[in-house]
């Protein structure tokens, strides 16, 4: 059976135990994630998942 490229890329997704998601952000936001992400040669989704870590960090603290 052909497979979609739709398709091929939710199972590879998923064998990669990620999931698309969209947020609604202020554009202020995203441009700083934009800036970040180049600044230091990584995804937008590197960031974000960045910043998640060290805010749950900080609630443990």
């Amino acid at each position: 059976m052909i497979q979609s490229a739709s398709d091929i890329q939710k199972r590879s997704d998923e064998k990669r135990g990620i999931k698309p998601k969209t947020y609604k952000l202020p554009l202020s936001t995203i441009a700083r994630i934009e800036s970040l992400a180049n600044l230091k040669g990584i995804s937008q989704g590197a960031i974000i998942t960045a910043a998640i870590d060290i805010y749950d960090q900080s609630l443990k603290s």
